[in-house]
């Protein structure tokens, strides 16, 4: 009965290398199957960023003007809002929160010190919109671009375009003159939460 066992032993013993072979060529397969996928990854996400940085013109715009400021840009929460909207019987509310990006620091105490104020008109720019145009992004595009320029408002801001025209009638006009832009704290709006019922 000893020599059964010792053939036991000597049937284990070539099973246990071809186990352990599969196992390293599984082990490898996958490893490489990994990093072509982070390859692929990586690949894909360079191209979407090349074609974007190509086919967005607006966006190297806002990216340069941030590039411009030495300082971090900062950003002031404003409490979020319930308004009334302009719908027909008047039974529709939104309930915005903002934030708004500010130059720096320095810039957002300045803004602080006229909060109630752009509260107030921000508050006047969504209660003449209605659900329906608030319920499309370019409805949304457009009040934060209105809140900006409302935004604007207590630092000398507003209509840039009759600002413009004023100051263009007032000075004699030079073929090289360029007028340098105006620069007000707030540069961008931010929605944090935006819901319409």
């Amino acid at each position: 009965m000893a020599a059964k066992p010792e053939t036991a032993d000597a049937g284990d013993a070539p099973k246990a290398p071809a186990k352990s072979k599969k196992l390293l060529i599984i082990g490898l397969a996958v490893v490489v199957i990994l990093a072509l996928a982070g390859g692929g990854v990586f690949f894909y996400i360079s191209k979407q960023r090349a074609a974007a940085d190509e086919g967005d013109d607006a966006a190297p715009a806002k990216a340069a003007a941030h590039n411009d400021h030495k300082a971090v840009p900062s950003y002031l929460p404003m409490e979020n809002m319930v308004v009334n909207l302009a719908d027909p019987g008047g039974d529709r509310v939104a309930q915005v929160g903002i934030t708004l990006e500010v130059l720096d620091a320095k810039a957002a105490d300045k803004v602080k010190a006229f909060m109630p104020t752009i509260r107030s008109g921000v508050l006047m720019l969504i209660s003449q919109r209605t659900a329906e145009e608030l319920l499309k992004s370019e409805g949304k595009q457009q009040l934060a671009k209105d809140i900006l320029r409302e935004t604007s408002l207590p630092f000398g801001g507003g209509d840039e375009d009759a600002h413009a025209e004023a100051a263009a009638a007032k000075k004699p006009k030079k073929a090289n003159a360029k007028s340098a832009p105006v620069e007000y704290p707030v540069t961008g709006v931010l929605f944090s939460s935006f819901i319409v019922q």
